[in-house]
């Protein structure tokens, strides 16, 4: 890994290293040495390098919460906004627990699209007409609820640099 230009550039054992960690982030740095054939001490400062510079963010568990019998609805919020207040608006979400994700998306409207969970429609209804309603710049809000996941991925290094050569 290097920094050129304040931007980091990775070499091809760091991204070979990050596919192993998307696909199993509990291997040890010996068990990763060994699948790339160099010793565990340079996987580990490849690792602690890309930690360093924020390639990598934090290791987290996936928890599927209906097999552990939490009940929650999970919904798509699109609040269009002000264009003024729509950053004030976005940085408030992002500050709520209901709140997983915030993105901004510029089509005909400014408008602030989150990915919300409650513990039931009752909870989601109170956070919206309480906390989100009331915020300066909401113009309206338009919220979907998720009845069945499909697919539900994170971005794979991997994936994109078999697609990115062809």
């Amino acid at each position: 890994m290097k920094i050129k230009n304040q931007a980091v550039v990775l070499d091809n054992l760091d991204w070979k290293i990050l596919q192993i960690l998307q696909e199993n982030a509990k291997q040890t740095y010996t068990e990763i040495g060994q699948l790339l054939g160099v010793a565990h001490s340079t996987i580990y400062d490849h690792i602690h390098k890309m930690e360093e510079h924020g390639v990598i963010k934090k290791y987290t568990a996936v928890v599927d919460l209906e097999k552990i019998g939490i009940k929650h609805v999970t919904a798509i919020m699109t609040v269009f906004t002000n264009p003024q207040e729509s950053e004030k608006v976005a940085k408030r979400l992002s500050e709520s627990k209901e709140v997983l994700e915030v993105s901004a998306s510029l089509s005909e409207n400014l408008s602030i699209i989150a990915k919300v969970v409650a513990e039931n429609q009752n909870r989601l209804h109170l956070f919206i007409a309480q906390s989100v309603a009331p915020l300066p710049g909401v113009l309206r809000i338009r919220t979907s609820i998720i009845t069945r996941k499909y697919k539900d991925e994170r971005f794979s290094i991997e994936k994109w640099k078999m697609e990115s050569k062809h």
